[in-house]
Order: C-alpha cells, then sequence, then structure tokens
C-alpha cells in the first residue's frame, strides 16, 4: 500500500517542482555594480553588445563571477561612467528599463549631493554595469 502510494505521489511532486521552475523569468535587467569610485575621468555611456566587448567585462575581479558564457550570447551590457566628480555623493545607475517591440528604453538617473550635507573632499568617479537580459538595440535617455 505505501509503495502504491508512493508511485502516485513521487511523479506529481517532481511535476510541480519542474514547472515552477520553468516559469522562472530572468528580470529584464541585473545591476552588476554600482561604484562611488573606480569610473572613467569622463562622462560617457557604452552599450557592449558583441562577444569580444562583453569579454573585456570578465577581466574585471568583481564582474567576472556575475558574467557566465549564456550571457555573451542572449544579453546586452552597459557601461555608465558619471566622469571625475570634486567630491563624494554622486551615483549613477538606472532610474527604469522598458522593452518595446523593436528596443529596450534605458533611463538614466544621476544622483548629485545636497549643498547642506558633508562628503568627501576628494574627487571621485562614480560608474554603473548594468546587464540586460536581452539583445534588442538599447536606446539610452
Amino acid at each position: 500500500m505505501k509503495k502504491a502510494l508512493l508511485v502516485i505521489l513521487i511523479p506529481f511532486l517532481v511535476s510541480c517542482g519542474a514547472s515552477s521552475l520553468k516559469n522562472a523569468e530572468k528580470p529584464l535587467f541585473e545591476v552588476l555594480t554600482q561604484q562611488a569610485d573606480g569610473g572613467a575621468s569622463i562622462r560617457f555611456f557604452e552599450i557592449l553588445t558583441e562577444p569580444n566587448e562583453i569579454k573585456m567585462l570578465e577581466n574585471d575581479e568583481s564582474l567576472k563571477h556575475k558574467i557566465n558564457p549564456n550571457d555573451i550570447q542572449n544579453s546586452n551590457f552597459i557601461v555608465l561612467n558619471m566622469g571625475e566628480k570634486p567630491s563624494g555623493g554622486y551615483q549613477i545607475g538606472i532610474e527604469s528599463v522598458t522593452e518595446t517591440d523593436k528596443n529596450i528604453i534605458v533611463t538614466i538617473k544621476e544622483t548629485v549631493p545636497k549643498t547642506d550635507n558633508m562628503n568627501s573632499q576628494s574627487f571621485t568617479n562614480p560608474f554603473c554595469v548594468v546587464k540586460i537580459n536581452s539583445k534588442k538595440e538599447i536606446v539610452i535617455k
């Protein structure tokens, strides 16, 4: 009797677990790193779509474990550099990402420190690296 019950329950339990894993979708974007310092000294946004460009990210110690071989074929990446800033408190990141039939629209958010806040007086270079889980054309706003 117990064996018959197990034979009936096991396929049911296994099929329920497998279907929930298959239905899990990746988010449209993932922020891989967002740093207050360490970026370039000039302001620029770069979209990486080609495998050789994306491979360069794997040379970075903090990013190489966040990128897998499937990402190179199925995702695009964006590097956002705010440029050199005169103090701490600046930040660059993503405000929103929207997918249309033709492209992915990425809206950038730049944060500047309030004048009444005490921030570090050293120069900083804020940057952000974002993975877009799509190979559609990217439009940055």
